[in-house]
């Protein structure tokens, strides 16, 4: 099977990563936590019941994702170190922290990423503490969740379980850019099953 390496080409200006998605199989294979306030303490302050925040693992360097489409069949793409790096980089400097998309079809507002970073130390890195073991050069990131119906209906529940990027790559082999929305084939089949596009479409009604 094909193996191609996704990189971002800085002369287009499409390239990188535009919005994150909340999806019910990651494509990295990697679930976040619901991170909630711990009871203590706190003058001068009112302790909130839940800090409605995920975090979790954007995208693993060297890891190979599966992809099947029309155009190319079946293949597998992975990212690189230096390419992660960019596409955190050049995420938020485009201003798309609060993107994000549910299953990579509905657009969804009142979620935006508070928190970001490359795992620099295994063992020293903060996502240690939640029993996240993800290797070198991984970008994690943390998300405040202020849409309720999506807190309460998809994330408390467990139907969505981690994060999927959206954006445009050229490849080393054939220089054009692509639009990467992983596991989107699957991703349809279990919209159809669990019928969220409709409970989102009646809750906005």
């Amino acid at each position: 099977m094909k193996v191609i390496e996704l990189i971002i080409d800085e002369t287009m200006e499409l390239s990188g990563i535009d919005a994150i998605s909340i999806v019910e199989s990651p494509a990295i294979e990697e679930n976040w936590v619901a991170l909630k306030s711990q009871p203590r303490e706190v003058r001068f302050a009112e302790v909130s019941k839940e800090k409605k925040i995920i975090m979790g693992a954007l995208l693993i360097p060297d890891k190979q994702i599966y992809r099947n489409d029309e155009e190319n069949g079946e293949y597998m793409i992975w990212f690189s170190q230096d390419t992660i790096r960019k596409c955190m980089e050049m995420f938020f400097k485009n201003g798309n922290q609060s993107n994000a998309t549910f299953e990579h079809m509905e657009r969804i507002s009142g979620l935006t990423m508070v928190e970001s970073w490359i795992v620099e130390d295994t063992e020293m890195d903060k996502s240690k503490l939640y029993d996240l073991n993800v290797p070198l050069g991984t970008w994690m990131g943390s998300i405040k969740v202020d849409n309720e119906m999506i807190w309460n209906e998809f994330i408390k529940t467990g139907v969505v379980k981690g994060f999927s990027i959206e954006g445009y790559f050229a490849d080393k082999i054939k220089p054009s850019l692509a639009k990467i929305n992983a596991l989107e084939d699957e991703i349809l089949a279990g919209l159809e099953l669990l019928s969220i596009k409709h409970l989102i479409d009646e809750y906005k009604s």
